[in-house]
């Protein structure tokens, strides 16, 4: 429940941010009838990550055996891909995403371009939507819970993200995001490095890779995978009760080299001029949007 809970929490945020800012600034710029383009773009974006988690879903019910851990061994280490793009993108763009997607709009309206609204949104969705696809994916295949529980986490995740949207779009100044960002990466960072273990895991069962040296310990006695708690820390953390040497070195080798890259800031560029608008027709109307 938590780890759909945190994903769609970051990724739905991320999405209803975009959305916010564009309905925003089209709100405060007296261009409300361009608001079907943008929820145009933005539905059929998410129709399409609808279908793509369906045909992911199918795919892997229809395996069986070695095949299936193989293809999700395979996924969850592609996850793991896109969580870590997604992290350090998120921190570069940060800065600067708003005052982007402001100049895209006033280009849009300039030349009256409805279609490029459209696209503008169902990029930005479809984007942030299939990678929420694949992460849930993962997750769903890592965790032995309810899968009430886990769409519970995930519709909650959803509403927390909706309303962090709307209050952007409100232009509400209580939402500091470069902390939220921050805390979330780093939440998602740990997160990845379970699915880099488990990911490992499921191709030595498969039998795609051989084992990766002896099991030094085995934790079961004291926290069995079979428990609430150990389930929880399993699908979360990617917690094994018996790890081989090369889950131990591959997992600490992610979460130390992944955190200390984002607490140190490699990869975060040095302070830019933004594009100047084509047309100033409003400025941000809040402390959260100006920082963006």
């Amino acid at each position: 429940m938590l780890f759909s809970f945190l994903i769609i929490l970051r990724e739905g945020f991320e999405i209803a941010l975009v959305l916010a800012i564009v309905l925003g600034y089209l709100r405060r710029t007296g261009n409300r009838e361009h608001f079907r383009a943008v929820w145009t773009g933005a539905v059929a974006a998410g129709a399409l990550c609808v279908a793509a988690g369906v045909a992911l879903e199918a795919t892997a019910t229809e395996l069986s055996g070695s095949a299936q851990e193989a293809f999700e061994g395979f996924t969850m280490l592609f996850a793991v891909t896109v969580l870590t793009w997604m992290v350090f993108w998120m921190r570069r763009q940060a800065a600067t995403i708003g005052r982007e997607l402001r100049h895209q709009v006033d280009i849009a309206i300039e030349h009256g371009s409805l279609m490029a609204l459209v696209t503008l949104a169902f990029i930005a969705v479809l984007r942030e939507g299939l990678e929420t696809v694949l992460l849930l994916f993962a997750g769903a295949s890592t965790q032995q819970n309810s899968t009430g529980l886990f769409l519970l986490g995930a519709a909650a995740g959803g509403l927390v993200a909706a309303a962090l949207g709307y209050l952007v779009y409100r232009g509400s100044n209580v939402i500091p995001l470069r902390q939220f960002f921050t805390a979330t990466g780093l939440v998602v960072l740990l997160i990845a490095a379970g699915l880099v273990s488990n990911g490992i895991a499921e191709l030595q069962e498969s039998g795609i890779i051989g084992n990766l040296g002896a099991r030094p310990w085995d934790t079961d006695a004291f926290i069995s995978q079979t428990t609430t708690l150990g389930k929880f820390l399993h699908t979360l953390i990617g917690y094994d009760s018996a790890p081989t040497w090369g889950q131990i070195i591959l997992y600490w080798s992610y979460l130390v080299g992944g955190l200390g890259a984002f607490v140190l800031g490699l990869g975060t560029p040095t302070a830019r001029r933004a594009p100047a608008p084509a047309q100033p027709l409003a400025a941000p109307s809040s402390p959260v949007e100006a920082e963006l």
